[in-house]
């Protein structure tokens, strides 16, 4: 409670009439802090009461020491982010009264889930659900993240693909299909502030004409002056600087690949990262590393393009069917080495572990390459192929399990046994019998995996997400109708 007391100056004129003052007091209805996130809107109506005979008050509200409000109700719509000094002064004839408070403007977009939805017409919509506190509820924001954070600049169609790194959630989007004869629209990436998701850079592409990108192949710990991959729809790749906000025609990667592909890097503890890709023209595993190569994964040391054979590629030629890297908890990344499912087919489909996506790691003792020649692959018969290089998947160490997406279905396989892929067990089953499974992100400690999946059938906000575990398929959470069709789908951390 904030109280003035006020003081009549006595006069030495005893004939003068005497009045007590009317001192204000705050009796309730403010705090001395306040914590809101951007965009929300934050409205104090204080309790006030006077002593004595009430006199008319004038208000005053400050933000950081300028006049904000002089309205009897404080009503602070959170544009930034930051701590802000605030301060009420009510006022009547007699005197005023001050009560300070901070108010703290939070980001919404701290951590949690980062969805891209596509609407029927190609439009496209960024959608977040904030990971709570514990014991808290979660939700999907009811807005669209773009839009509301980007008033003046519109949303190109067509989003595809979505990255955290370096500070920024980089998104990229097609366009318009007939964007070379409407000039409108044209294959886009944003640069958005990952806590308040404004676009703080946009680099539109018009000059190269088979510009369609798919994949993103940028690693989070985005290190300055690298150009970073961008896969495009004709397994042709761009780069891209992500210093300058430049794209261009390819030096490393001059080729034809598979639209399966990963970035991995060292989960931040340094700079170093691994781009793999798969070269169509060879039928080989191909990987940048931390800038440096391509090699090509073979049974020699560093081996370049213009030296694979049959001999050295250690694919013998097959054709591709999926990357998928192997998730690691933070424990099992302090003792175990990066891993990665590489499904080939050649009359059969097989299987190889790799332990390390580096590839080319070097025996100095046998002075060969050190990671095939260690039994630390496996290659097995696993039955007809029920995957494509679309297929949604996710892989962990934990329960040794691929989980992949058929249809509407979430199936699970122990790539560590003898089962073979097409006899994988059906894990969980979502929505109606049209519906259509779009992405799979496993947890950080892998007891949990989120599912968003469409209904291509129904109109209007048709995408869901649902969270299951990853053990049992047990659904723990539902969250319907929170998006288009699910385009992409990451776990953005803090």
């Amino acid at each position: 409670m904030a109280v003035l007391v006020l003081f009549s100056c006595v006069s030495d004129d005893t004939s003068l009439p005497t009045r007590k003052l009317s001192e204000i007091n705050v009796d309730g209805g403010i705090e001395q802090t306040y914590n809101i996130n951007k965009n929300e809107e934050l409205r104090i109506t204080p309790q006030l009461s006077q002593t004595n005979s009430p006199k008319e008050l004038h208000y005053t509200w400050e933000v950081n020491q300028q006049v904000f409000s002089t309205d009897p109700s404080f009503l602070y719509p959170a544009k930034e982010l930051g701590t802000f000094q605030c301060r009420l002064i009510v006022e009547n004839e007699d005197g005023k009264t001050f009560f300070p408070f901070i108010v703290n403007v939070n980001s919404p977009y701290e951590e949690g889930i980062a969805l891209l939805s596509q609407q029927p017409d190609g439009s496209s919509m960024l959608s977040f659900m904030l990971t709570p506190a514990k014991g808290g509820e979660r939700h999907f924001t009811t807005e669209e993240c773009f839009a509301i954070n980007n008033p003046d600049l519109a949303f190109s169609p067509r989003c595809i693909d979505m990255v955290q790194s370096s500070g920024s959630l980089i998104v990229a989007c097609q366009g318009a299909p007939d964007y070379k004869t409407s000039g409108k629209q044209v294959p886009t990436l944003y640069y958005l502030n990952e806590k308040t998701f404004v676009a703080e850079n946009v680099v539109q592409i018009t000059e190269y004409d088979d510009f369609v990108p798919t994949h993103l192949v940028i690693p989070s710990v985005g290190a300055s002056g690298v150009a970073y991959p961008i896969l495009c729809e004709n397994g042709k790749v761009y780069e891209f600087s992500t210093t300058e906000g430049a794209v261009s025609k390819p030096t490393n990667f001059r080729y034809t690949y598979a639209q399966t592909c990963l970035a991995h890097d060292d989960g931040g503890a340094g700079w170093s990262f691994d781009l793999v890709f798969w070269d169509k023209e060879v039928n080989a595993l191909c990987n940048l590393y931390s800038g440096y190569g391509p090699y090509y994964c073979s049974t020699e040391y560093l081996l370049t393009r213009d030296k694979l054979d049959k001999t050295t590629n250690y694919f013998a030629n097959n054709d591709i069917v999926k990357i998928v890297p192997i998730s690691l908890t933070a424990k099992q990344k302090r003792t175990d080495k990066s891993e990665m499912l590489v499904l080939t087919k050649n009359n059969l489909l097989t299987r190889k572990t790799i332990l390390s996506t580096g590839f080319w790691e070097y025996d100095a003792t046998a002075g060969k390459a050190k990671i095939w020649n260690n039994g630390g692959t496996t290659t097995a018969c696993i039955g007809t192929n029920v995957l494509n290089e679309q297929t949604p998947c996710v892989a962990n160490k934990t329960y040794y399990s691929l989980l992949f997406a058929d249809k509407n279905t979430v199936r699970r396989w122990n790539y560590a046994t003898t089962q073979t892929l097409d006899k994988a067990e059906t894990l969980q089953t979502f929505g109606s019998d049209n519906a259509i499974i779009t992405d799979l992100v496993i947890s950080s400690d892998h007891l949990t995996t989120y599912v968003a999946f469409y209904e291509p059938n129904e109109s209007g906000l048709n995408g869901s997400v649902y969270v299951i575990s990853t053990d049992t398929g047990e659904i723990l959470e539902r969250h319907d109708k929170v998006c288009y069709k699910p385009v992409r789908m990451i776990y953005k951390k803090k």
